[in-house]
């Protein structure tokens, strides 16, 4: 990838889990001195299985068309086909995959227009993956649905893209990362600003010193709203779906269009605000600008609905408190800031820089010398000194098609790419630890970064490891 150098100002041009012991509150009567029930006795297996190269499969020629899939024909999914049918990268997508047979009309009709072929229209992802001659699958299903429909592409001899959030819990990351390597896979996380050059460029200058010593980063998410809800009766599935199919890994419930069309708000399905809203990005890019740094020793988090008394599972507003013994890392997400707002097109792809004071996903890195903003999706990033002296800048843009573009490269060359599951592993445990830590009673949690575990709270312990139905297993056994 091309990298530029950042852009210094002239003077003249610029007129979980738990806190460290000091901060040791705890919610409620709990006792701290609560142990794991089961803590395991060796680190994660997934992490001795970790290749830097691929061999077993040989690189394709760029005379050699990719043959690709869509699997979640969504508003998203299909934006993203979209991108790749016309990134001119000698690409045919064969299948567009839906369980739902009222989505992915729009995919499939704008992809003939683009390729001159229309795609197959199936429901089962597993008529595409016995297609010996499909390469790789672009995975834009709910969350609930990432790690095996990932794992499964895997064992079919398919490269995968895989959305944000990663995984539904720590362990399904840690089989993902088992399955790309075992399997000798392209794993690719949806996570575009591994792709952003201006990215790569905010490292540097924190690399270089000019920030002092990072103490504090601040990560927000903050959207518009508040929004009301209105969960639906249950009913009998339409016979335009595959409820069967469309809960896969989850408890099997009864068909509600509440939990098919909202998926969002429910624990079975998704995140919450920290994965759904997409403060999974700035939390990846910051993690990214700061050096990868391993995961944290304890997370504390705070929320809860507090706009609307409804039946959402996800709380309207959370606050995560990340400690790394040498800084500590704040994520706060909520939907009550009508006055925030995201990056216009001007910006993300433009030249012009995010109003920061009122941008709803910025990035603040607080150094003791200076400070730096970060816009994620094409924001950018500036640094200032003493009375809001601008000292240093770079700017991007939305870097969708460049991380598109890397991972078609890497389907050819085998080169490992720029979001690659291991860190899209990282960066989505720290979502895990937050909800964790949320759903256990607002709690501070221990965590071994060593072991992946949750080490003073049986509770959130318990919570951490997820049940799947019949035939929608996930097991060690990849």
């Amino acid at each position: 990838m091309k990298r530029r150098k950042f852009f210094q100002v002239s003077t003249a041009g610029a007129a979980g889990l738990a806190l460290t012991s000091s901060c040791n509150t705890q919610s409620g009567n709990e006792k701290t001195e609560d142990k794991a029930s089961v803590l395991p006795s060796e680190e994660p297996d997934y992490k001795k299985s970790i290749k830097t190269e691929f061999t077993s499969v040989k690189a394709k020629p760029a005379s050699d068309k990719v043959i690709m899939a869509l699997i979640g024909a969504g508003s998203w999914g299909t934006n993203l086909i979209l991108e790749a049918a016309n990134s001119g990268e000698n690409i045919l997508i064969k299948y567009v995959c839906d369980v739902d047979d009222t989505r992915g009309g729009r995919a499939i009709a704008e992809l003939e227009k683009i390729q001159g072929f229309r795609p197959i229209a199936v429901r089962d992802l597993r008529k595409v993956y016995d297609d010996k001659e499909v390469d790789g699958v672009f995975i834009e299903t709910p969350e609930h649905w990432h790690a095996l429909a990932a794992i499964w592409a895997c064992q079919a001899g398919k490269d995968a893209y895989v959305e944000k959030n990663v995984s539904h819990s720590i362990f399904e990351g840690q089989q993902m990362i088992k399955a790309a390597m075992k399997y000798e896979r392209i794993m690719q996380v949806g996570m575009q600003n591994r792709s952003a050059d201006y990215a790569i460029t905010a490292r540097d200058y924190i690399n270089s010193g000019e920030l002092g010593d990072i103490v504090s980063v601040h990560v927000r998410e903050l959207l518009d709203g508040p929004i009301a809800f209105n969960e639906k009766e249950n009913s009998p599935a339409p016979d335009t779906i595959d409820w069967n199919m469309w809960l896969g890994p989850s408890p099997e419930v009864p068909y509600n269009v509440s939990r098919n069309k909202s998926w969002l708000y429910y624990w079975d399905y998704a995140g919450g605000n920290v994965t759904s809203g997409g403060s999974i990005h700035q939390l990846d890019m910051a993690r990214l600008i700061l050096g990868n740094p391993e995961l944290p020793k304890s997370v504390y988090c705070a929320g809860g609905r507090y706009l609307f008394n409804d039946n959402r599972d996800v709380p309207d507003y959370q606050m995560a408190t990340f400690d790394y013994g040498k800084f500590v890392l704040t994520l706060e997400t909520g939907e009550f800031t009508p006055y925030f707002q995201k990056e216009g097109l001007d910006v993300r792809l433009g030249t012009k820089y995010p109003k920061w004071m009122q941008n709803s996903t910025r990035i603040d890195i607080y150094g003791t010398k200076r400070m730096m903003y970060v816009g994620r999706m094409g924001g950018g990033w500036q640094v200032f000194d003493k009375d809001e002296k601008l000292v240093a800048q770079d700017k991007g843009i939305f870097p969708l098609k460049a991380h598109i573009l890397n991972y078609i490269d890497c389907i050819r060359t085998r080169k490992q790419p720029n979001g690659s599951i291991v860190e899209g592993h990282k960066s989505s445990v720290h979502i895990h630890l937050a909800n964790l830590a949320y759903r256990a009673g607002n709690k501070q949690l221990l965590f071994s970064p060593e072991l992946e575990a949750i080490t003073n709270d049986s509770k959130a312990a318990e919570m951490a490891m997820l049940t799947y139905r019949k035939g929608f297993e996930i097991s060690k056994d990849v």
